[in-house]
């Protein structure tokens, strides 16, 4: 029986898929939405001036455009940008058929593109997000006597997720008894996996007790499987009242053994308390690695 091999790109980032239709207007609207502000803009930016070279092409060979310039292209590229947008100084007006078609199609085209556009915008710009900050590294140490796995976020926001749930999941490469090679996805269970408002810090912590996925693990056997820690958070912002999320997946050179996390939650006179960002990064060595 012949094998079909499918190739997956690693799990950090948004991986690589190969073999699948790739190009922008497989999901035109997804690609535009998840654009940056910068690309989205210079795209809109584009296809406006691209549209008006093709109408001024039109007006341009057919004469038709009243107080324009004999040969100038571009009093008929500007004609056809007050068409497009509407403005209509008056200045110039098209005089023969063929160009007075050619405004009916641009100011609906126009009508149509700013309906489109402003659609677009204010699905981008309402778009809810989450300001979640993991740390750089995740440490595996001893935890309330018993070896653990402790991942640290933070809430940068002044405010508060709602019934925030996190999902740690250990991804590793192994090779099924017929010999195929394959991604593994094995969840971890947290000893507390929700928080009602998940505010400033969260350590979270994984039991490395035997039956779990990490138990008997070692830096060594963890490389050779190709091991990730996959950590999402999902919430309830009680600002906007919307669902977020935050993702981010620790590499095995950002597990540290034998540690813990520097404290940083510092406690005011007045009680209140705040994270001290200056540490979030940081690890303190229990024993010393060899």
């Amino acid at each position: 029986m012949s094998k079909r091999t499918i190739q997956v790109g690693s799990l950090k980032g948004d991986g690589a898929i190969h073999g699948a239709p790739t190009g922008i207007f497989e999901d035109l609207y997804h690609f535009l939405v998840t654009s940056s502000w910068p690309a989205l803009i210079g795209l809109i930016a584009a296809a406006f001036t691209l549209a008006n070279l093709l109408f001024a092409t039109g007006y341009y060979f057919d004469h038709g455009i009243e107080n324009a310039r004999t040969g100038s292209f571009a009093d008929m590229f500007f004609f056809s940008v007050q068409t497009m947008a509407t403005i209509g100084y008056g200045k110039m007006e098209p005089v023969t058929l063929f160009s007075n078609i050619l405004v009916s199609i641009e100011a609906l085209t126009g009508l149509l593109a700013l309906a489109l556009m402003t659609g677009l915008v204010f699905s981008k710009f309402s778009r809810p997000t989450a300001r979640v900050r993991f740390s750089r590294y995740v440490v595996i140490g001893p935890r309330d006597g018993v070896h653990s796995l402790m991942i640290r976020a933070a809430n940068l926001r002044a405010n508060r997720i709602v019934e925030a749930d996190m999902h740690v999941v250990l991804a590793r490469q192994e090779v099924t008894a017929e010999g195929d090679g394959i991604r593994r996805l094995y969840d971890l269970t947290l000893t507390r996996s929700r928080s009602a408002m998940f505010a400033l810090s969260w350590t979270a912590v994984h039991q490395i007790v035997e039956g779990t996925p990490l138990f008997g693990h070692t830096r060594e056997s963890m490389a050779n499987c190709a091991a990730e820690i996959i950590v999402s958070i999902i919430g309830l912002d009680e600002t906007f009242s919307q669902t977020v999320h935050a993702r981010h997946t620790f590499e095995l050179d950002e597990i540290v053994w034998d540690a813990r996390f520097a404290d940083v939650l510092v406690l005011h006179p007045d009680g209140s308390r705040s994270v001290d960002y200056r540490r979030f990064d940081e690890v303190e060595t229990l024993i010393p690695v060899k």
